[in-house]
């Protein structure tokens, strides 16, 4: 085994890429991944238990070997015998995705034998104008109501739309039926768990030729058909230990902020739990003690729990950058914006959001 200082250390995260048949060119012109921007790339995830370190004494390690490897050191009291709790990805859309919905963790484990279900939320990195999201019903329905549609290519007359812009934050709980229109890239965090249940593709069929499949039953079982009101979230903007932060997301499973560094130096604490980091349109630098590493625009890094502090530096101007924790240290979150002179009444509404 690696000593701690070898081991211990900003990790650089590989992404897996995925070729889907409303993606496009992207995740690699516009986000800078490495891919062939002709084969309709949709997704890059980019902190996942099979994505590679690809820096330091650890390099080519996955995060599952991670797991393995350090225990404790990387997740602190988080069980080191699952897989990584947490899984975010960038998603570009140049077409709609499938009508789709996701179950909790009771059912992902009784029926489909998984430790997590999936709620998920995204924070809209870039949006054209007149762009929308399927988000819920337009009224309350039905189990019946909704497989009849599903057959006879109606379902699309009771989808609920809303408009989206970029900055937008948007909280995605099981059983909530949704989907990402056209023209928009978002930043996903969601449990680790890749269950997802298509209900309905818009009548299409897939990069090769045929429909895609549907899982019309399960759908069934964990849709909640009652009529939607929710839709984008109000966030909290705050400055805390010499960053300026908006807390976009506390959820039971994780808490997700965009934090932007400029001027000084700043560190962040863990609080016992591993961090994700990943920069935005910036060159954003990490350390862990003497230990930094550059990231460059819209690449991840992995701070594991055992570090207790990293430091952020932005190596130009300023550097904004997403950050998340898995599963959420939710009470660490209200303390930091008391702190920060954030009124009681305004943190309550936030957090009955989720």
């Amino acid at each position: 085994m690696l000593p701690p200082h070898e081991s211990i250390y900003p990790y650089l995260l590989d992404p897996k890429l995925t070729t889907q048949v409303w993606g496009g060119d992207e995740l690699v012109t516009v986000y800078g991944k490495h891919g062939d921007p002709s084969t309709k790339l949709g997704e890059s995830w980019e902190c996942w238990d099979a994505d590679r370190i690809t820096n330091g004494a650890l390099a080519g390690s996955t995060v599952a070997d991670l797991r393995a490897k350090l225990g404790a050191q990387l997740l602190g009291d988080l069980d080191a015998k699952r897989i990584f709790p947490l899984l975010t990805k960038i998603i570009t859309a140049h077409d709609w995705l499938s009508v789709q919905v996701h179950p909790d963790d009771t059912y992902a484990q009784r029926v489909e034998h998984q430790p997590f279900g999936k709620t998920e939320c995204w924070y809209v990195l870039d949006a054209q104008p007149g762009s929308q999201i399927v988000y819920g019903w337009t009224r309350d329905t039905s189990r019946a109501e909704y497989e009849r549609r599903v057959a006879d290519g109606t379902l699309g007359e009771i989808l609920r739309r809303i408009d989206v812009k970029t900055g937008d934050t948007v909280y995605v709980p099981h059983g909530v039926v949704h989907a990402i229109g056209p023209g928009i890239a978002v930043y996903e965090t969601q449990q680790a768990s890749d269950l997802t249940y298509r209900m309905f593709d818009w009548n299409r069929v897939g990069l090769d030729g045929k429909p895609r499949e549907l899982a019309v039953r399960k759908a069934a079982d964990v849709l909640n058909y009652h009529a939607t009101t929710e839709g984008t979230l109000a966030q909290i903007a705050y400055h805390f230990e010499g960053l300026d932060r908006i807390a976009l997301i506390a959820d039971e499973h994780f808490v997700v902020e965009r934090i932007t560094v400029d001027g000084e130096p700043a560190s962040i604490s863990t609080n016992g739990r591993p961090l994700v980091l990943m920069s935005l349109n910036a060159r954003l630098e990490v350390a862990v003690g003497d230990s930094p590493v550059t990231l460059a625009r819209y690449a991840t890094a992995l701070i594991p729990a055992a570090a207790e502090w990293c430091t952020v530096r932005a190596p130009d101007a300023q550097a904004p950058f997403m950050f998340v924790t898995p599963p959420s240290n939710r009470e660490q979150l209200p303390v930091r914006l008391l702190a920060a002179g954030v009124a009681q009444e305004q943190i309550d509404a936030f957090l009955a959001q989720f």
